[in-house]
Parts: C-alpha cells; sequence; structure tokens
C-alpha cells in the first residue's frame, strides 16, 4: 500500500510561486493561474498570514471551529491532499506543523515590507515609491472572523505608511505625488482625520488656501453626520493660520 501511494502522489516542484492576498485572491506558479477549492485558499491564506510553522490542529480548529476536532482535522487532510496533488509544495508539511512554502512570494507581505520602510525612513528618503503600492484591502470579500483583526491590521499600517509618504513628499516639494498619497489614504478611509490633515498640508504648501479649506470643511461634514463629533485642534489650528477667511 505504501508503494502505490508514492507513485500515485505527484512529486513536489520547486516553483516561482507568487500569492495574491490584497484585493482577492490568486495564485500563480510558473506564470500560470492556479486554480483552487476554497476550503484550499482557506489554508494558504491562513499559513500566509503568519511568518512561523503553525500546528496542524492550530490551523484546523481556526478554519473549522464550528466543527470537532476529527471533522476540522478531515477538513484540513482533504485541504492539504488537494494542495498536494496541484505538485507544488505551496503549504510544507512537517509532522504536526505547517508552513507556506519557502519559494512562495506573497503580496502582503512585500507591502507591509515597504510600508515599514516607509515609515522609519529605512528604505531612503522613500520618495519614489508610489501610492499604488500602498493600496488595496487584505482579501475583501472574505468573512472569516480570523480575518477581520489581520485586515485591521494591514489597513491601519497602509494608512500610517501613505500619510507619511505624503507628508515628506509635501517636504520635498513634490505636490502633486504629495496630493496622490493623501487622497489615497482619504479614499481608504474617509473618516480618519489624520489623512484628511495630509491633504490640507500638502495644499497649503501648494499654495490653494481654498482647497486646503474645502478639504477641511469635508473632513468636518464627515465627521459631523457620521460620528457626532467635531475635528481636532490639529487640523483646525491648519486653517486658523489662513490669511484667507474661512
Amino acid at each position: 500500500m505504501r508503494i502505490t501511494q508514492e507513485r500515485e502522489a505527484p512529486l513536489l516542484a520547486a516553483t516561482a510561486a507568487h500569492l495574491t492576498l490584497l484585493n482577492a485572491f490568486q495564485l500563480v506558479c510558473d506564470g500560470a493561474s492556479v486554480s483552487l477549492p476554497m476550503s484550499a485558499q482557506r489554508v494558504v491564506a491562513f499559513v500566509a498570514l503568519r511568518r512561523s510553522p503553525l500546528l496542524r490542529s492550530f490551523v484546523a480548529g481556526s478554519l473549522w471551529p464550528d466543527t470537532h476536532d476529527e471533522r476540522a482535522q478531515a477538513s484540513l487532510r482533504s485541504a492539504l491532499w488537494r494542495l498536494h496533488r496541484l505538485g507544488y509544495e505551496i503549504v510544507e508539511t512537517a509532522g504536526p506543523q505547517l508552513r507556506l512554502g519557502r519559494d512562495v512570494r506573497v503580496d502582503l507581505h512585500e507591502t507591509e515590507s515597504l510600508a515599514h520602510r516607509t515609515l522609519d525612513g529605512s528604505g531612503g528618503d522613500g520618495l519614489d515609491l508610489h501610492p499604488s503600492a500602498l493600496r488595496g484591502d487584505l482579501l475583501p470579500d472574505w468573512y472569516d472572523d480570523w480575518l477581520m483583526i489581520e485586515r485591521e491590521r494591514f489597513r491601519q499600517l497602509r494608512l500610517r505608511a501613505l500619510e507619511a509618504l505624503s507628508d515628506r513628499l509635501t517636504r520635498a516639494c513634490r505636490l502633486d505625488e504629495a496630493l496622490a498619497a493623501g487622497l489615497a489614504a482619504v479614499a481608504a478611509e474617509p473618516l480618519r482625520e489624520s489623512t484628511h490633515r495630509a491633504v490640507v498640508r500638502a495644499r497649503l504648501a501648494d499654495g490653494n488656501a481654498g482647497e486646503a479649506i474645502r478639504q477641511y470643511r469635508f473632513c468636518e461634514r464627515l465627521l459631523r453626520e457620521r460620528l457626532g463629533i467635531q475635528p481636532s485642534e490639529r487640523i483646525k489650528r491648519l486653517i486658523r493660520e489662513l490669511d484667507a477667511p474661512e
């Protein structure tokens, strides 16, 4: 029986694989898109979100929380078997542990690295980074509970990076790009006042007081209508410094 199993099992190959988790799930191996059932997609995404090996029992219990342990483990084995049948080592298994294949690139990981380098300045001045590199939500059409915290963590990271990029570009007098980064942040989260402040600063640096006031009033209206609050003194101070009347 063991010999038969070995003959039927495909040889796992080293491959150039790219996993997309931003905006939508996609797996590309050797330049070709690979179709996976939803159960296998969830296993790949869950393992990819963690940077260290995971116990099978933890993965099974997290992905199938409403079933008995034996059924959850069986569902995990089935998903891993489907992945194994592809012939690519997307998820590595080592005894009771699972981890993402070492040769699999993940767009989420790459974007997180860009965001961290933008925030801490470790990537030089960071002024050549296009705002589009920091766009995209983590699997926005998935509603799994285990994904919600990771999605919000990444969203906050990229918003902070877009704001930092906008302010850095403003100081460098690259105002069109600063405005693009600031507006990208506003589009991602209109109720976040700090994104509006980045746009106001870029408008003021460009000498567009009227546009700065318009952005402030847009922020003020959103906060009042959606949250029932007023803008903070930080953004009000930017507007009060203008000679032009409000």
